[in-house]
């Protein structure tokens, strides 16, 4: 089989799963952020043997991979795999006026959000903590400048000091989304590169987080 058949294969098994009304759903669920299995039952009014099933045919046609939570590890966490997002459309999530990103120490992942996001949108950035460190990761200001983003500004804050009622919340660590409560939030399950501390376990959070925005600046506009 040639390069351009089994491309076209893979494309067809993609859109033979979306075939589905639920399973179509499920995706439109997932594009803006990932979700424990439950939450897209609850979410879209399933019970849980079909989400099973469902979620078994987009994993068969390499749609959705799960991932084990980094907080809670009896959890598992449903994302989009990024090679699959070519044959999806993103819905919209019009009426965003501030993004808050929020991971558990603000010392990272929600750091670098935010200012990738900001290159990229005219609507507002901001990062924020459940547990704030007392600074930002030095690995960190060092992929940043990197790629040509200034920490120079970059602190930490608590986010009950920064959230607004009408904000958009991305959690970008699976120990903050587990903690939040708030209207409007998407959870990007994103590994946390301290553990690791290198340049590039950095750099790959870097990566995820530069590829997410890149998607959801289309579907949020104001880009």
């Amino acid at each position: 089989m040639n390069a351009e058949r089994s491309t076209h294969v893979e494309r067809a098994r993609i859109h033979a799963a979306l075939g589905d009304p639920a399973r179509l759903a499920i995706v439109d669920t997932l594009v803006a952020g990932d979700a424990a299995p439950g939450e897209l039952g609850a979410a879209l009014e399933l019970p849980t043997n079909l989400v099973a099933h469902h979620l078994k045919v987009l994993e068969a046609a390499g749609v959705v991979a799960r991932t084990r939570s980094e907080g809670d590890r009896r959890r598992t966490y449903v994302r989009l795999r990024p090679e699959a997002l070519a044959s999806i459309t993103t819905p919209g999530l019009t009426g965003a006026e501030r993004v808050v990103f929020v991971c558990t120490q603000n010392s990272a992942r929600s750091q670098l959000a935010a200012a990738i996001w900001s290159r990229r949108s005219r609507v507002p950035a901001l990062s924020a903590g459940t547990q704030p460190a007392e600074r930002v990761h030095p690995r960190a200001v060092k992929i940043a400048r990197r790629h040509g983003l200034d920490p120079a500004a970059w602190r930490t804050a608590r986010l009950r000091d920064v959230v607004r009622r009408d904000d958009l919340l991305i959690a970008v660590c699976d120990n903050a989304y587990e903690q939040l409560e708030h209207e409007t939030r998407l959870h990007w399950s994103i590994p946390d590169p301290a553990p690791a501390d290198t340049d590039a376990s950095f750099e790959a959070a870097y990566t995820e987080l530069t590829d997410r925005i890149d998607r959801l600046v289309v579907a949020v506009g104001k880009g």
